[in-house]
């Protein structure tokens, strides 16, 4: 009886230990996050079919996707995303002599929705031909990290013409680096939007009225970007941190 009772204290803790295990390994070290499933992935290693381009066209290069444009492009993910959700993915901006590599707007949208179109944001992608202004009346948040030939980054809330700024950098801390590896990470959770760079949080905000719906888009103008491990994956609840 006495074995039996250790026996079965041994295998509480272990299930108890296991349990701890995979809430730790659940934990997302950079925001403090507890994350479920993987909702999206893409690796790049297959093709460009989940991504809508709205401008000059990405390619495929090495297994990551390439995008090398002269002109305003915003580079859609095409599954809608919805609920608690962490957007993450590498970005590079090149800097090797290149026509395009000019290092600025390493930028994107996320829950992004049109208001005119509400069941289909791409309704309307070819009037706006990765033009910057036609984004104005879509509802969403922005990022333009290292905007205005890298000179600024900056974070907006808009609403169907309203572009209001929420946040914004100038010093040279929180520009872009040429050459380097971003690891960006969006957290759309509840009320509070975030905006990541390499497990540093620029950009906090508690929204009243919070985009619980929409898709995400890689934004740039006349730069030549790489891009990789994109995934999306389920918060299960509120990070512990400090805001």
């Amino acid at each position: 009886m006495f074995r039996k009772l250790i026996f079965i204290v041994q295998i509480a803790f272990f299930i108890t230990a296991s349990c701890t295990n995979n809430l730790h390994q659940n934990r997302n070290q950079e925001t403090g996050y507890i994350i479920g499933e993987v909702l999206f992935s893409d690796d790049f290693s297959g093709d460009l079919s989940n991504w809508l381009a709205e401008g000059i066209q990405p390619v495929l290069n090495q297994a990551k996707m390439e995008l090398d444009t002269p002109v305003g492009t915003t580079v859609w993910f095409k599954p809608q995303l919805q609920g608690d959700v962490m957007i993450e993915y590498d970005v590079t901006a090149i800097d090797k002599g290149g026509p395009n590599d000019r290092v600025s707007d390493l930028n994107c949208f996320w829950m992004a929705s049109d208001p005119a179109h509400p069941d289909n944001l791409f309704a309307a992608g070819k009037e706006r031909s990765g033009i910057f202004e036609k984004y104005d009346n879509l509802n969403l948040y922005y990022a333009g990290y290292g905007g205005n030939t890298n000179t600024t980054t900056r974070f907006r809330r808009y609403n169907n013409g309203d572009r209001r700024l929420l946040g914004e950098y100038t010093d040279k801390s929180h520009l872009i680096i040429p050459n380097h590896k971003y690891h960006i990470q969006l957290v759309c959770c509840d009320k509070i939007v975030e905006y990541y760079r390499d497990g540093e949080r620029l950009f906090y905000h508690e929204d009243p009225q919070p985009y619980r719906s929409g898709h995400f888009g890689l934004r740039t103008t006349q730069n030549h970007l790489i891009m990789d491990n994109f995934r999306v994956l389920r918060i299960l609840s509120k990070q512990d941190k400090d805001k």
